[in-house]
């Protein structure tokens, strides 16, 4: 059975085109002979093998041949083209056209003839081996082999290859070996990190001499608990090769992955008529790898040969046509393998699920997303979460904008401020009274935010946002969430709003374009293929004299606010966050960092770190700290 590129499922398809179909006898030879071809290719493209073999010479040897040829081309959708008609002496000719839609491969096209004789009633067509391929002889049929083209690489901002050959052990169970099934799940599980109970399980359903998988692991890994696991009886390790990124975690959110499938299940999965290896879904592949698959696998070939039965014809083995595979196209990222490095450095050492993502000022290109083990690597780009005090970055450029307010205007920092019966507060309620702007950005104080955010139109915060892009809807190979603000907010939720609560949610990567907006003077949009189409309008940005305020007050939060501890690593400017989730008291709380540095052996960096749960900015500031001192 197949599905065909018009959706209809049937066994080996034949349509006719432009064959109009003529009834009875019309008195006139050729076209009773172009009539019983018709029908009889009608017959086979409808799947009723026994009718089209019924209008033939020989039913018995017809329906084989025809069974044979949905057997050496499967799953393939045949258009026939019918040509000149010819008779002569009670036997006819009809030319024809063979196109075949080969699953996972190009179409096969080539001339063919029926031959017709003369019956008591109409005309039959002559059974024999030339009904599938003119070249074929008795006792001969087709064999079909697809050729897969060199899957084309992912390659960093450098253009070296991110996916290379690299050996895998497959830890597993041979049933049959297996002495103590218990003691053996306990040793492993304890090896592996894989539950006892499912290795169990696993086993115990597996038909007998089935390999059983526990885990793949690269071989330093493996090496790492060869002497706990290797003895064991029944644990068995084939060594396997696997197309991976240099390490587990290495921008994994956005690379994505390649499964283990062999080049038998990728042609298995053909989907209308794409070839089969372009089909993502049950090859194990995501991010990059699953959104590219089509450019980077290119398009299969094919060889068409003959088999033979009988030997002395010589046959067997002969070529009848082949098309070569066209290889896939690479995919260039702006990663940078040094800043991927230390990223993923600075994450490890974090036990709290933590994100960092690294943007370019100016370009927009992601140059490092990580994720540690801990977290859901897909959040790094994807997630949604509340910025928390990260989004009085945003809020200072509605107020800059609005002209209320200068980096020096006095404003009052009170412990608490009440809205709408609802009282708020800064953290342990400190109170700095009346200081100027740049000093309460600093500081982070919510009840001045909240205060002077009030007095803006509802839409201000909005608008602010989106002029750094947050909202857009960016087309990306692999998602990215581009953050909401709403414009509609009032009262308490708007005044929640202005300190990254209420109803506002980013991700890591729309807050670290939110800081390359700010570090480079103009609002970028995320790159993560060299050379696509830009993913979305480039956002209009604040003004150049409100950049120019912002950037002191980011600055004065590393040189006298609350992200002092990153002091020493350069010219760092950013804003902290805690943000406030769940129902428990006192509530948990995100930890974030988003800003940039200016300067370093790679350059100009912006970025934003997201530590889920980590209670305090403190932490986020912790991971900035360990990867701006790892990436130099």
């Amino acid at each position: 059975m197949l599905r065909t590129r018009r959706g209809t499922v049937l066994g080996t398809t034949v349509a006719l085109l432009a064959l109009p179909v003529l009834a009875g006898c019309s008195g006139n030879a050729e076209d009773d002979v172009r009539s019983a071809a018709e029908a009889f290719l009608e017959d086979w493209s409808a799947g009723d093998t026994e009718a089209a073999a019924g209008a033939t010479t020989d039913p018995a040897v017809a329906g084989a041949l025809l069974d044979q040829a949905a057997a050496d081309l499967p799953d393939a959708a045949l258009t026939a083209e019918v040509g000149e008609v010819a008779v002569e002496d009670g036997t006819a000719t009809v030319d024809w056209t063979a196109t075949w839609d080969l699953t996972a491969a190009p179409e096969w096209s080539y001339p063919a003839t029926l031959r017709l004789q003369e019956a008591e009633e109409g005309w039959d067509v002559v059974a024999e081996p030339t009904l599938v391929h003119p070249e074929l002889g008795e006792g001969q049929h087709l064999v079909l082999e697809r050729v897969l083209p060199e899957r084309a690489p992912i390659t960093d901002a450098s253009g070296a290859p991110l996916f290379t050959p690299t050996e895998v052990v497959n830890v597993g169970v041979d049933p049959g070996q297996v002495t103590d099934l218990p003691a053996l799940a306990a040793a492993l599980s304890s090896a592996t990190g894989i539950a006892a109970e499912q290795i169990t399980s696993d086993v115990q359903a597996a038909p007998p001499g089935q390999f059983v998988p526990v885990i793949t692991l690269r071989r330093p890994d493996f090496e790492a608990i060869r002497a706990q696991v290797f003895d064991l009886p029944g644990a068995v390790f084939p060594t396997d090769t696997r197309l991976l990124a240099p390490t587990a975690r290495f921008g994994s959110a956005l690379l994505g992955r390649v499964g283990p499938a062999t080049a038998e299940v990728l042609e298995e999965t053909a989907e209308d008529g794409v070839p089969a290896y372009a089909a993502g879904d049950e090859l194990g592949l995501s991010g990059l790898q699953r959104a590219l698959q089509a450019q980077l696998t290119g398009t299969a070939g094919f060889t068409v040969s003959v088999a033979s039965t009988d030997e002395a014809t010589g046959d067997a083995g002969r070529e009848l046509d082949a098309v070569a595979p066209v290889p896939g196209t690479p995919a260039q990222t702006p990663l940078v393998p040094a800043v991927q490095n230390a990223a993923d450095a600075a994450v490890a050492g974090q036990p709290l699920p933590t994100h960092l993502v690294v943007v370019r000022p100016g370009t927009g290109e992601i140059l490092a997303v990580s994720s540690n083990e801990a977290a859901a690597a897909g959040n790094a780009l994807g997630g949604q979460y509340p910025p928390g005090s990260s989004m009085k970055t945003i809020t200072a450029t509605a107020l800059l904008t609005a002209g209320s307010l200068t980096p020096q205007t006095p404003v009052p920092c009170p412990g608490t401020f009440v809205v709408e019966g609802r009282e708020f507060e800064n953290q342990d309620q400190f109170d700095l009274g009346t200081v100027p702007f740049t000093e309460a950005f600093a500081q982070s104080c919510n009840t001045t935010f909240m205060q002077q955010a009030l007095q803006l139109p509802d839409d201000a915060l909005s608008a602010a946002a989106a002029a750094y892009g947050v909202g857009t809807d960016w087309q990306l190979p692999v998602d990215v969430f581009s953050g909401s603000v709403p414009a509609d907010s009032t009262g308490t939720t708007k005044a929640a709003d202005a300190i990254g609560q209420g109803q506002v949610l980013m991700s890591p990567a729309q807050m670290a374009l939110v800081a390359a907006g700010v570090a480079g003077g103009t609002p970028v949009v995320p790159v993560e293929v060299a050379g696509a189409e830009p993913a979305g309008p480039t956002p209009a940005g604040p003004d150049a004299a409100v950049l120019d305020a912002l950037r002191p007050m980011m600055r004065e939060v590393v040189l006298s606010g609350t992200a002092t501890a990153l002091a020493d690593r350069g010219e760092v400017y950013g804003k902290t966050g805690t943000a406030e989730y769940g129902s428990n008291t006192p509530p948990d709380a995100h930890g974030w960092f988003m800003g940039y540095r200016l300067g370093g052996a790679q350059g100009d960096l912006a970025f934003a770190v997201l530590v889920e749960g980590g209670q305090s900015s403190s932490v986020a500031v912790g991971v900035t700290d360990a990867f701006l001192g790892a990436v130099g």
